[in-house]
């Protein structure tokens, strides 16, 4: 397997389990549909969390957090918008956060950082 792909993998599991130990209740884990992917939604008490993870091995082209541009930010609004619709959660709350986490070369986890509310959107995708 691809270094990148299994390092994706094992953040997001980590950041599963980091989410549990916090409270949320996973709902759904790489939720796909046409539009996009969301790595993570789960419910944190009566708000959907669309929850995006970066892992990484260094800080060397800078925060995990950063990689999750604004195409990314749209493309992840488009597709929480379609799981909000096909499952009729119009009533919930919803807000977009990022788990970033690094990870040292033998696996150990340097850090895990919840960022919450790491963007918004204002009911208008930009076009």
């Amino acid at each position: 397997m691809h270094k990148n792909k299994s390092l994706g993998i094992y953040g997001e599991n980590l950041a599963i389990e980091f989410l549990e130990n916090k409270g949320y209740k996973i709902l759904a884990k790489n939720y796909r549909c046409k539009i996009g992917e969301i790595d993570i939604i789960a419910a944190d008490g009566d708000t959907l969390s669309f929850i995006e993870v970066k892992t990484r091995s260094s800080n060397q082209y800078g925060r995990p957090c950063e990689a999750v541009n604004y195409n990314k930010q749209i493309k992840i609004v488009k597709t929480a918008l379609h799981y909000i619709n096909r499952n009729n959660l119009t009533q919930w709350m919803s807000r977009f956060d990022i788990v970033e986490i690094l990870i040292e070369t033998d696996d150990r986890i340097n850090s895990i950082n919840l960022i919450q509310n790491a963007f918004e959107y204002n009911g208008s995708l930009g076009y």
